[in-house]
């Protein structure tokens, strides 16, 4: 039986309340925060974080046979986003990586193919919602990622949920749209599709039941996903399940993340549900799409590294709304004095993929001794050439020294440069990020994180800067 082999979500760890935004702007007051992606992450950053998360267990990045990225607002046009992600998972040349992008229904779209497909497949989506400012979409939206590997038993993976049934329904609904070049999506009247979308909604969760062999007494928990949360919450009303079969739509915690709520919704009940629970997962956007899952007796011993519940509550602090603004590019602040920064250039960046996408190093075969980055000679025995692969993205380290450099060129002064000793060896200067002047100090615990470290002459140079070990947080085998 196809189903679900590995799941992983990501949750950035700033936070915007919407208190700030109604105090900055004299608008009406509302509760809660929005996640909010960092100066240096985008969609492409995002959609690794989520993709390593699932892909912990071991061999598992071996079995994909393909990647779909799908977004809403991918970090490039004209280029295939989906092959960075790609690089940064180490995964297999033949690996096909292709986005699917331009809507909120290119979730559901690689949710689909990825499930239906005859090859293992992993399905990352991720979105980045901002809005005009005081507008609904920039305090309910938010920020994130999810990452869905689909397979079966027949390609060495536990199922960890059943693909039961699915059904989709489409139609043309003018109801939310954006040009090319515009800074945020205009939308109708809510009235006008709220019961379009419950409609159709009912459709497809009444054929995807009858495929299934189902009524709606069976489901244990509905999930309803989609940005015009008043259907949402007419489809949870509506859709004639048990009262506490609907789950939760976390957009008091982080908002609404467009492409990739439905992934960061199925992930935090698969976080938490027993073993031979039936999950409905609606999307409404353009039409509506129903994924019916039945949960499995190995999920318990395989849920996602980091639980989207833990990532809600080791957010940060709540940002200034002016430093929100700024990093969408929306409040337009006074350059450093400096030279502006160097794009990569795409020859030395081609022939070093493997570490500026993978973050491999080399280990020295005859002493053993790590190199970051990898080197041709061994700086200990001066052996040449007898070096392997050793892979770095998993392993954690500790601050040895750092610096807090208050002239360097970063959308969010002091930029923190920080020495990173390994566990197990090696010795690495990279940017400290997600983190305050106070978490730069001697003998930090540390990870590694695919970021942006800056945008140039419209180029985006991708590698990893180095992030604090929260408290509570566990380590995935990185396989």
């Amino acid at each position: 039986m196809p189903g679900l082999i590995a799941y992983g979500a990501y949750v950035p760890y700033h936070r915007l309340a919407r208190a700030d935004i109604a105090a900055t702007l004299g608008t009406p007051p509302s509760r809660g925060t929005r996640a909010v992606a960092g100066y240096d992450e985008d969609t492409t950053s995002m959609a690794v974080e989520a993709a390593r998360s699932a892909l912990t267990r071991d061999g598992l990045r071996t079995r994909i046979g393909q990647l779909f990225l799908a977004t809403a607002a991918p970090a490039y046009l004209d280029k295939t986003n989906a092959t960075a992600v790609h690089a940064a998972l180490g995964l297999d040349p033949h690996v096909l990586a292709v986005d699917m992008a331009g809507s909120v229904r290119s979730g559901l779209g690689a949710l689909l193919t990825a499930a239906r497909s005859p090859v293992p497949t992993l399905a990352v989506l991720s979105d980045l919602r901002t809005g005009l400012p005081g507008g609904g979409e920039e305090s309910a939206g938010g920020d994130g990622a999810a990452a869905f590997a689909f397979g079966g038993h027949r390609n060495g993976a536990p199922v960890l949920a059943e693909l039961l049934a699915h059904d989709t329904v489409s139609d043309e609904i003018l109801d939310r749209w954006r040009l090319p070049g515009a800074p945020a999506s205009r939308v109708w009247e809510e009235r006008f599709a709220e019961e379009i979308y419950a409609s159709l909604a009912d459709k497809a969760l009444s054929a995807a039941l009858d495929q299934a062999g189902l009524d709606r007494d069976a489901i244990d928990h509905l999930i309803v996903s989609g940005l015009h949360a008043r259907a949402c919450a007419t489809v949870r009303r509506s859709a004639g399940v048990r009262p506490e079969a609907a789950t939760a739509d976390l957009t008091a915690e982080i908002g609404n993340a467009g492409t990739a709520q439905p992934g960061l919704l199925l992930a935090d009940v698969l976080d938490r549900a027993e073993p031979g629970r039936i999950i409905a997962l609606v999307v409404l956007g353009d039409g509506a799409g129903v994924l019916l899952l039945r949960t499995t007796d190995a999920l318990p011993a395989h849920r996602a590294v980091r639980p989207v519940a833990a990532q809600i509550a080791a957010g940060s602090a709540p940002m200034p709304y002016a430093t929100f603004l700024s990093w969408r590019g929306l409040l337009d602040r006074e350059p450093p004095r400096r030279p502006d920064p160097e794009p990569p250039y795409a020859p030395p960046a081609h022939r070093r993929n493997s570490w500026k996408y993978g973050f491999v190093a080399s280990r020295c075969e005859k002493c053993g001794t790590r190199h970051l980055p990898p080197d041709r000679v061994c700086v200990s025995c001066r052996s040449i050439d007898a070096m392997t692969d050793e892979p770095m993205e998993h392993v954690r380290g500790t601050v040895a020294t750092f610096t807090v450099d208050r002239l360097a060129h970063t959308p969010s002064p002091p930029m923190l440069v920080v020495v990173v000793d390994y566990d197990g060896g090696g010795r690495f200067r990279c940017q400290l990020t997600d983190a305050t002047e106070a978490d730069a100090v001697i003998g930090a615990r540390v990870e590694m994180t695919f970021r942006r470290t800056v945008t140039a002459a419209g180029v985006h140079n991708y590698f990893w800067k180095a992030r604090p070990v929260r408290t509570g947080e566990t380590e995935g085998t990185g396989a």
